[in-house]
């Protein structure tokens, strides 16, 4: 996240009258890859109730950022207006936007700047999902496990319930979306793995992704010295893919 590119942007003639909706822990001022067909900036909540054991940004889990850390919602805002014309959109990351109470008002500040909004999430709370998903234009949600396995990777006892009402809601929204799961040998199965894509068809997702497990950022060191290679044959992934509309395997 390269936050030393707020401090060059100069602030707009006139003070914006506002508070800061959310806590805001970096940002990355250009990308390509998390919005797709779109050039975006990422916003990088911070705080997450969640402690994936995967998780590559532990840094957001706190949602008091390290001292000297976190930035200014109004700095944001003032680096977007100077990219008006040289990106499309904004993605709102973590951390866990969800957690973040006034996540639509950010929203809103951003799509009157003239940008669309995306959001990255693991569907930590339904009630907030739905009240958000009609203010944005595209969802990658993150689907960990099938609900009963979710506490082995979240660590929070019950939490792959809400996520998986998370994905109906974003079938029956008509919003454009990704679903993906982050796959380690350690954690999901060959047979995981089928079982959540199968069951994700059966509701209707019709757009797939599948990441492999970096060890870059994780704070986790078990999982990082158990890395190794999924054993799973080509045909599996083929018979998978089959399964929906899209299907990428990310390495």
């Amino acid at each position: 996240m390269k936050e030393h590119f707020l401090k060059s942007v100069a602030p707009p003639p006139e003070k914006r009258l506002t508070t800061a909706p959310i806590k805001v822990g970096g940002i990355e001022p250009f990308s390509a890859i998390d919005y797709p067909d779109h050039l975006a900036a990422v916003v990088f909540c911070q705080g997450c109730p969640w402690r994936c054991r995967y998780c590559y940004n532990a840094h957001l889990r706190s949602f008091s950022p390290k001292r000297g850390g976190g930035h200014a919602w109004e700095d944001i805002l003032n680096f977007l207006q100077c990219r008006r014309g040289q990106l499309d959109g904004v993605v709102f990351s973590g951390g866990e936007p969800l957690a973040q109470p006034r996540l639509v008002e950010a929203i809103h500040d951003v799509k009157k700047e003239g940008f669309k909004v995306a959001l990255h999430t693991g569907g930590y709370s339904p009630t907030h999902f739905e009240r958000i998903l009609y203010h944005v234009d595209w969802v990658g949600l993150d689907i960990k496990a099938l609900p009963e396995k979710y506490p082995q990777i979240t660590m929070i006892p019950n939490s792959g319930i809400g996520a998986w009402q998370c994905v109906r809601l974003l079938v029956e929204s008509g919003v454009a979306y990704e679903c993906r799961t982050t796959v380690h040998p350690s954690l999901l199965s060959q047979q995981d793995i089928w079982e959540i894509a199968h069951s994700l068809s059966q509701i209707g997702v019709r757009h797939y992704a599948v990441q492999l497990f970096q060890g870059r950022g994780c704070a986790d060191a078990t999982l990082i010295s158990e890395r190794s290679r999924l054993p799973i044959e080509e045909s599996f992934w083929d018979r998978l893919g089959k399964l929906f509309d899209s299907f990428i395997i990310r390495p």
